[in-house]
């Protein structure tokens, strides 16, 4: 019988949150491999009706849902008999809490995936993060509703996964993420640099989308391509890390690694260094996070010990990338510096794609932005959808003038 419709009594049932995108279906590669260890009992998509009905067919989910689409817009009649079909974001946030879940894969693209990662960690669930922004907006928010109602959050992202299979080994505890007496002294978030990590600034201000979208080592979509070329995503992996581990942004660095072979490090009181290594894989940071940290072989790449490698760590330029600084001074900021940035930045990236701006005017907006926002230490869940809104405009007004 194939994988991929052979359950066990004792199934991890995963809701996946952005089914269609590029960590959805790596996950969904994760799910087919795992002989029944987990299933996929609900799959998500935005607007693309086409990708979910062949992963209905092919996983046979529960419930799907289409949230960027209404009941009139799509046909039922392609979807299999018993499958449940819903559409919109309240429908997100409904399912993320029900019984028949046990794992939520949180992996929607940009302050969208806030809601539905709220809603679920509010109903005590395990969730799998893979949507850094609903961290990187409403961190301490998201971090009191763990303390509260007792769910779990495993980070997805390369980075943060690598660090947390550190302090794994450290500290032996998987039910938080959370530093207390660990002996840590700093995190490395390793970055790969992207495409310009041997541009000067100057050149920068010429790059095209083409350019920018070269990325060397990740295939990934857009929005995160970009991202990597401008190094926001390091500023916004910092922002996520400051929450999720607890630690002081001044005890977060960054270090250029072009091989990206070292997802992150880190450095402990005594001067050990630990590091997690092996080839650039999604799946693997995934199936540690869907499997709760427990470790089965796994449909990814290996590391190949009959050849020669070599690790290169550079630590990056400010002038040359200074998203980095901006992420550090939003980290050591908190409150609703994380919603504006992160918003300016969604908007600045989509300008960069459709030609309105230059290259390095995305980092210029998002500081502008940043500086320019009535700032609020402890805001509430509205308050930070209102300034997400208030952002995008913003940011829509400093590119057309």
């Amino acid at each position: 019988m194939n994988t991929e419709t052979q359950y066990h009594t004792d199934s991890q049932r995963v809701a996946v949150l952005g089914a269609s995108g590029s960590i959805g279906s790596s996950a969904l590669d994760v799910i087919a491999a795992s002989e029944g260890r987990l299933t996929a009992q609900v799959l998500t998509v935005h607007t693309d009706v086409a990708r979910l009905l062949e992963l209905t067919h092919r996983f046979h989910p529960q419930t799907v849902i289409i949230s960027g689409k209404s009941r009139d817009d799509v046909s039922l009649a392609g979807f299999p008999p018993g499958t449940e079909v819903l559409f919109g974001q309240e429908a997100l946030e409904k399912v993320v809490q029900r019984d028949d879940i046990d794992i939520v894969l949180s992996a929607i693209v940009g302050s969208a995936g806030l809601r539905s990662t709220w809603s679920a960690l509010a109903a005590g669930k395990t969730v799998a993060l893979a949507n850094k922004e609903s961290l990187v907006m409403g961190g301490p928010l998201l971090m009191d509703l763990l303390n509260q109602y007792g769910g779990q959050l495993l980070p997805v992202d390369s980075e943060h996964s690598a660090i947390f299979q550190c302090l794994l080994a450290h500290q032996h505890n998987p039910t938080t993420t959370r530093l207390v007496d660990s002996g840590v002294a700093r995190l490395i978030l390793t970055a790969s640099g992207g495409p310009f990590r041997t541009w000067s600034r100057e050149a920068l201000r010429g790059a095209t989308v083409q350019d920018a979208l070269a990325h060397p080592t990740w295939k990934m979509g857009k929005k995160v391509t970009i991202d990597s070329a401008t190094m926001m995503n390091k500023a916004l992996e910092i922002i996520e890390a400051r929450w999720l581990f607890g630690i002081d942004p001044e005890k977060i660095s960054v270090m250029i690694h072009p091989q990206s072979l070292i997802h992150s490090m880190v450095e402990f009181i005594d001067g050990a260094v630990m590091a997690q290594m092996s080839p650039p894989d999604m799946r693997l940071p995934i199936q540690f996070a869907l499997e709760r940290t427990q470790r089965f072989p796994a449909p990814t790449r290996k590391m190949d010990w009959t050849q020669n490698y070599t690790l290169d760590f550079i630590p990056p330029d400010p002038e040359q990338f200074p998203a980095i600084r901006l992420g550090l001074e939003v980290a050591r900021v908190g409150g609703t510096a994380g919603t504006v940035i992160n918003a300016a930045n969604e908007v600045a990236v989509n300008a960069f794609l459709n030609e309105r701006i230059t290259f390095d005017q995305i980092t210029t907006a998002c500081q502008q932005v940043f500086e320019n926002h009535h700032f609020e230490e402890k805001p509430t869940l509205t308050c930070l959808f209102e300034l997400d809104a208030w952002a995008r405009k913003e940011t829509e007004l400093w590119i057309s003038r």
